[in-house]
């Protein structure tokens, strides 16, 4: 089979809408299937056409990357609509945003239009190799932007996922890719037979996966139940971005969030979302400590997202208070969101009026070190918002933890598909982990998720509530957790020793 067009507003259109297609398949429409036919179809036509030159090549990948991405991360032009300096920016960050991340599905092509790609098994694993080692560096390179993903397409599917205790979701994402080229293979048979043989394989190999990640979950719920001596309350608030513009009183919303999160007698951890008192900085926060000491109890401790000031650097912060406010533990965010919290080329681009997305003009500096946090006998492993989204090494340290606790705010993106595909990342993390994960947000998906993926109880990103979890089940570390990116690495160099058995072999 070869796809080859004269019409060139046609050929530039198929690679175009393949990549649309593709985007359809992520949270949250979840339409796996539709891979096994906008990839193949992807690949047929680059073998079709990159011999006519390296730029028609690149320009086939670009194309199916840009259209990718512009229909799965539109979302991000919604954080622009909150100051008057940034809107004129919307339709360039709508356009340019997908057309950069596009660059790395065009490297993929152009480095393919180097190579004697055919049609043969080869061709196909050559492919997925060098598109899943791209993908890895899109996940790294300047900080990384890991987003989307094509092993995400699975997020629904946890049976399909439980692989990602032992090899994360890096290799897992190289398989997905295979898995979903694979039946290109069909169109280079010619008899009826290979094909079923193919066809037959594969679903081998998916009932496999299938079967040893529903044996995982059903193994997990046996597992012994560990009752919490304090209850975690997941407050979820609903307080609109626009707000902390208004220089609004932070009282006002202090006690929105007293009053949604209802304390008890009972001893009790609240787990408030990321940046929720934006107005003011944690060294100024005892100028409320009457709201906190006469709401609170001595047995109550209050996790929240707030900014600090040390040494003239502003971090974005989790802190662990008691109702005297004192801090009990304190975490600096790792990873800082590029544009949203800190500006690139700061020096040159303030000239010309651009800051930072969130509010004020001085960027958040990053810290290095992430400890585990102790709080009434629970270790928790601390991400703020973005953090999520990375594969790999979330655990710096060698101490055993409980829970995950990922504090967010998702207001930035409205009521679009952005807070459910951030969401989406919290379900790959607590399987590679092997943890419960705990995740408060404003204005996105709050949720409480077990250690295979499975959503315990959620608060939509329309909605407003408290999520109260009062038990766990008992999870050593996976294998992943332990060894980390590395086995993608492994991957990596078993599919090179492959390539080069099918072709001595000569099939």
């Amino acid at each position: 089979m070869k796809i080859k067009l004269n019409n060139k507003l046609l050929f530039y259109l198929i690679p175009f809408f393949l990549g649309i297609i593709s985007s359809f398949s992520l949270p949250p429409y979840n339409l796996f299937i539709l891979n096994f036919l906008t990839f193949p179809f992807f690949f047929i036509f680059f073998i079709s056409n990159f011999k006519k030159n390296k730029w028609i090549s690149f320009l086939i990948g670009w194309l199916f990357g840009f259209g990718y991405f512009i229909s799965n991360i539109y979302w991000i032009t919604n954080s622009l609509t909150f100051e008057e300096i940034f809107k004129p920016l919307i339709p360039i960050a709508f356009l340019l945003i997908p057309l950069f991340l596009g660059l790395f599905y065009g490297l993929v092509t152009y480095i393919c239009s180097f190579l004697k790609l055919d049609k043969n098994y080869s061709s196909i694993i050559i492919f997925a190799l060098i598109l899943s080692v791209v993908e890895f560096i899109r996940g790294n390179i300047l900080g990384g932007f890991p987003w989307n993903l094509i092993a995400y397409t699975w997020t629904k599917y946890l049976d399909f996922l439980q692989i990602l205790t032992l090899i994360g979701t890096y290799s897992f994402n190289l398989l997905s890719i295979t898995l979903f080229l694979a039946p290109a293979a069909i169109f280079f048979y010619k008899t009826s037979k290979s094909r079923i043989i193919l066809i037959t394989f594969l679903l081998f190999l998916i009932g496999v996966n299938f079967y040893y990640g529903k044996n995982v979950r059903d193994n997990y719920d046996k597992a012994q139940t560990i009752y919490l001596d304090s209850t975690i309350k997941i407050v979820s608030p609903k307080i609109k971005i626009d707000r902390f513009f208004q220089n609004e009183d932070p009282s006002i919303i202090i006690n929105e969030l007293i009053n949604l999160s209802k304390p008890g007698l009972e001893s009790t951890i609240f787990v408030l979302p990321e940046g929720i008192l934006a107005s003011i900085f944690l060294e100024d926060i005892h100028i409320y400590k009457n709201f906190f000491k006469y709401n609170f109890l001595e047995n109550h401790k209050i996790l929240l997202g707030i900014n600090s000031n040390e040494n003239s650097k502003i971090y974005n912060s989790l802190v662990v208070l008691d109702n005297n406010l004192n801090v009990l533990s304190k975490y600096n965010k790792n990873k800082l969101v590029p544009f949203g919290e800190f500006l690139p080329f700061e020096k040159m681009l303030s000239k010309i009026g651009l800051k930072k997305i969130t509010k004020g003009y001085v960027s958040f500096s990053s810290s290095n070190d992430r400890e585990i946090l102790k709080i009434d006998n629970i270790k928790f492993l601390p991400l703020i918002c973005y953090e999520i989204i990375y594969s790999g090494e979330l655990n710096k340290s060698i101490e055993e933890f409980n829970f995950i606790i990922n504090i967010s705010e998702d207001g930035w993106f409205g009521n679009t598909i952005g807070p459910q595909q951030h969401f989406s990342h919290s379900i790959f993390r607590s399987i590679e982990e092997g943890k419960d994960l705990i995740r408060s947000t404003n204005g996105g998906i709050s949720a409480h998720i077990d250690a295979t993926g499975k959503v315990i109880n959620k608060i939509k990103s329309t909605e407003k509530g408290v999520i109260e979890v009062k038990s766990y089940k008992e999870n050593s570390k996976t294998f992943f957790s332990t060894k980390g990116n590395k086995i993608f690495f492994y991957f990596l160099f078993f599919y090179i020793i492959l390539i080069f058995f099918i072709k001595k072999k000569g099939r």
